[in-house]
């Protein structure tokens, strides 16, 4: 009698057990594939780092992997000394600043209005699905060169920011989290205490919204700062071009090309354009990497809480 009431205790134990032990062997495994894969994303990097505190042979015979060879940092410093980076640099600087904050700003304008019931914006429906049409339809590339042709924009640096400010998709995360996250009470009390329309986006909804904010302002940093083919396409001067444009001339044409013989003989043994590319691409993914730690802990929730709810 005992035997057989013990029998279905035994068994919920082991089963328990059982859970338990396969629960840690999936987290083990987890943890092994993510730290592979993530070793796997920074490899290049470092590897390009490398590279460029490395001598100018152990550059080109391929000796460098993970850790320079013939220590030097002559790239950096010629990096130093070079007014067109640092003016390429300046250049997508000024575009996050101008470029970032108003896209955030026009995304966080748009989408409050798009949250609203139906009985508030009747026209809500239609301004939706013609912001989705855009996301699924183009004009295409001459099109749009011709229309930044016609509005004087070519070789400005307004040419720069404006095609790109508003971004469907961020419209999209945040109109979402107000309408999911946002209880409806919260401006409804507002307005029957006076409160207008601007008072309760600025006073209850951006505070309440850091975490997709965030997001939304990761993306939009992201992307203009990697965008280099903008500044192929609508600039003809080469002192007007962005981060990525230049680095991507300068990979084609060669980094060194511009110096004279002397100068690159004074600098063979130490500079090369394979050092000076590793450097300039590594300063150049320098800023995001500074940024991402910053946003990464709004990141997941942002995007949680500003997908779209079936």
């Amino acid at each position: 009698m005992n035997t057989t009431e013990l029998m279905p205790q035994d068994t919920t134990r082991k089963r328990k057990k059982m859970k338990i032990t396969s629960h840690g062997i999936f987290q083990v495994f987890n943890y092994f594939f993510l730290s592979v894969l993530a070793l796997l994303c920074v490899a290049p990097l470092v590897h390009m780092l490398a590279v460029s505190f490395s001598s100018n042979l152990a550059a080109q015979a391929g000796e460098v992997t993970f850790w320079p060879v013939g220590f030097t940092n002559a790239a950096y410093v010629f990096l130093m000394d070079n007014a067109a980076f640092w003016r390429a640099m300046w250049i997508s600087v000024l575009r996050i600043i101008i470029g970032g904050g108003l896209s955030i700003f026009l995304t966080v304008l748009t989408a409050y209005p798009m949250s609203r019931r139906p009985e508030v914006f009747p026209a809500r429906k239609y301004y939706v699905w013609f912001l989705f049409f855009t996301m699924l339809f183009g004009g295409g590339l001459i099109p749009s060169f011709i229309l930044m042709d016609t509005l004087g924009l070519i070789d400005s640096f307004w040419v720069l920011v404006i095609p790109g400010l508003v971004g469907v998709w961020n419209i999209i995360l945040v109109l979402n989290f107000y309408r999911s996250t946002l209880p409806k009470e919260l401006d409804e009390a507002a307005f029957i205490d006076g409160a207008s329309h601007w008072t309760v986006l600025f006073k209850i909804y951006i505070p309440l919204s850091k975490a997709v904010i965030a997001t939304i302002t990761l993306f939009a940093v992201v992307g203009i700062w990697n965008d280099w083919f903008t500044g192929m396409i609508f600039m003809n001067r080469a002192e007007m071009y962005p981060m990525q444009t230049f680095l991507y001339f300068s990979l084609q044409a060669g980094g060194l090309d511009f110096l004279t013989a002397a100068q690159q003989d004074a600098m063979f043994d130490h500079l090369s354009q394979e050092t000076l590319h590793a450097a300039q691409i590594f300063i150049g993914a320098l800023p995001v990497m500074l940024l991402y730690p910053f946003l990464q802990k709004y990141f997941t929730k942002g995007i949680v809480l500003g997908s779209v709810k079936g």
